[in-house]
């Protein structure tokens, strides 16, 4: 096996996530009610489209390991817990420095490559202590921030809190937005919300949280996803992980179809992020698959795909130890953190 180049999708990026994007900064547009207040979603259609997906895509043997070490460099390692301790922190940073085991790569012939995940995802607490632990490894600290899980304190307290990430040293910033005020369409609100965000992470990239399993209707989280670009996200977001429902592959493709029209009318490109609940390896081919679909192969990149994830890792590095020994692993051979 000499690349694992398969399929059009090469197990890893030319350089690490943090190594620098290349892409534009979503510096956002006016916000243009119109716009959002066109957009509908087809329910049965979307169900149709996200339903025949497993059926009609499938990869096996060495195409699915290139697509598992592809979603690996992909993953924003995440810990946000109530328990999480330095001493995790820096476990989960180590992991994230080398997240599948040597001996691994050796035997799908990628020994040779410096494939790490794409970020490390942590409270605000250890973000410094992330960052330390990460010197030289090019790999980005992401923190949750303004009041996450809820997004329910003061609005100044939210920018504070950003600001406070950024100094010590977080270069992405995961923000909860107000669900109310896509709940009662407040549309301007969200706008100028998200405006101050943008602002306030500086250099930082921001990747806004929409809780979609809050915002009660697909078209909801349409326009949500319109309006949080507009005013300048660089990456959508699925969920915080602590809603009763998180990432779906129905979120998701009404999500990326309006990446896809923000793209068609702007010509920004903006990230993709589901988070929570994916947790199996034959999960993650699925929104690979949906994101070449939708987006084309650009977006298989870090610069442009994050999945928040924990337990992933685990999961994928036992499914290749299957591919090259062909038994499967105990999960607690395979410790993330």
């Amino acid at each position: 096996m000499e690349d694992l180049a398969v399929n059009g999708v090469s197990a890893v990026s030319a350089q690490p996530a943090g190594a620098g994007h290349n892409w534009p900064r979503n510096d956002g547009v006016d916000l243009d009610l119109s716009w959002v207040l066109d957009q509908r979603v087809n329910l049965s259609a979307a169900e149709r489209r996200v339903a025949t997906l497993p059926g009609r895509r499938t990869v096996k043997k060495d195409a699915q390991a290139a697509w598992l070490l592809k979603a690996v460099t992909c993953i924003d390692l995440t810990t946000l817990n109530g328990d999480d301790t330095t001493e995790r922190v820096k476990r989960l940073c180590a992991k994230a420095r080398r997240p599948v085991r040597q001996d691994l790569l050796d035997a799908l012939g990628m020994g040779d490559r410096d494939i790490t995940t794409g970020a490390i995802c942590v409270y605000h607490r250890f973000v410094s202590t992330a960052v330390d632990a990460l010197e030289g490894s090019g790999i980005p600290v992401a923190a949750v921030s303004t009041g996450f899980p809820a997004g329910l304190i003061r609005h100044d307290v939210k920018l504070k809190e950003i600001e406070a990430s950024v100094a010590d040293g977080a270069r992405e910033i995961d923000i909860v937005i107000t669900r109310e005020h896509v709940l009662t369409g407040n549309w301007q609100a969200l706008y100028d919300e998200m405006r101050d965000f943008r602002d306030a992470c500086g250099d930082a990239h921001v990747k806004a949280i929409l809780a979609t399993g809050d915002l009660k209707t697909l078209r909801n989280v349409a326009r949500a996803s319109l309006v949080c670009m507009m005013a300048g996200a660089d990456f959508i977001k699925t969920s915080t992980g602590k809603e009763g429902v998180n990432a779906t592959l129905l979120v998701t493709l009404v999500m990326l179809r309006m990446i896809r029209a923000y793209q068609e009318r702007t010509g920004i490109k903006v990230g993709y992020k589901p988070a929570g609940g994916i947790s199996g390896a034959k999960d993650v081919l699925n929104y690979q698959f949906l994101m070449k679909e939708e987006l084309g192969r650009e977006w298989l990149e870090p610069d442009l795909f994050r999945i928040g994830a924990s337990s992933l890792l685990a999961d994928i590095e036992r499914q290749l130890e299957h591919h090259v020994s062909g038994a499967y692993s105990a999960l607690n051979r395979h410790p993330i953190g």
